[in-house]
Parts: C-alpha cells; structure tokens; sequence
C-alpha cells in the first residue's frame, strides 16, 4: 500500500441513523472525516485530476448517504460510508471517523465518534 493520503474533514449532514425512535423519525447532525490512501505520484507530475481521488465525489456520497440511510447503529453507517467510498477505482484504502453530533442521552453534552479502516485488499 503507498503512503500517500487526502485527508477530508468536517463533512455535516443531517441524517436518521440511530436506535431510538426520535433519531429515526427526528434526525440529527452527523460529522464525517476520511482519510484516503492512494497512488498520488501521476498526479503529482500530471496535474491532472483524472490521476487523484476527486474528493468532490466522496463529499457529495457521503452526505447522501447520511441524508438517505435509516440504520440503526452508526457502525453501519461508517461501514457503508467507507464501502461506497472505496468504489473509487484509484482508493485503495480508506479511513471513517463518525461522529454522532448530539447523541439524546440524558445529562450528556458530548459527542461520540467511531472510527474504521477498511482496504481494497481486505474486501473478499
């Protein structure tokens, strides 16, 4: 695997992943970073954006998916995120940070994330 990466964050969107009733029918704001590791030597030399990741692509997919996905746990939600990501044909692994903005949990003002890495290589 090469070394090379592009780090995207702070994509938002408003989706209605979550267990309880009021995140399905509700919603709330998530927060997405990826890492993405890939070859980027031809476009270092080209200048050419059809030898990169075009991470335009990954934001827009992202935020659909957010929008549109209705699971229960955020774990699938990272995981389908970083499938639909690693379509990209020059990807050859990608990482998920997930963050549940403003989770409805009593007495609790934080956040909560989950994190993944999945590669080309490990998809069978």
């Amino acid at each position: 695997m090469t070394s090379d990466c592009i780090y995207i964050s702070g994509i938002r969107a408003y989706g209605y992943t979550g267990v309880l009733p009021a995140e399905q029918e509700l919603g709330q704001w998530f927060e997405v970073d990826f890492w993405v590791w890939l070859d980027l030597s031809k476009a270092g030399q080209s200048d050419n954006l059809e030898h990169t990741y075009d991470y335009r692509l990954g934001i827009k997919s992202v935020r659909e998916l957010i929008r549109t996905s209705n699971f229960s746990l955020i774990e699938k939600l990272a995981e389908a995120i970083a499938a639909t990501i690693l379509t990209a044909e020059s990807v050859e692994q990608v990482h998920v940070r997930l963050t549940k903005v403003s989770p409805p949990i009593p007495d609790f003002s934080g956040k909560v994330a989950i994190e993944m890495t999945r590669s080309k290589s490990s998809k069978a």
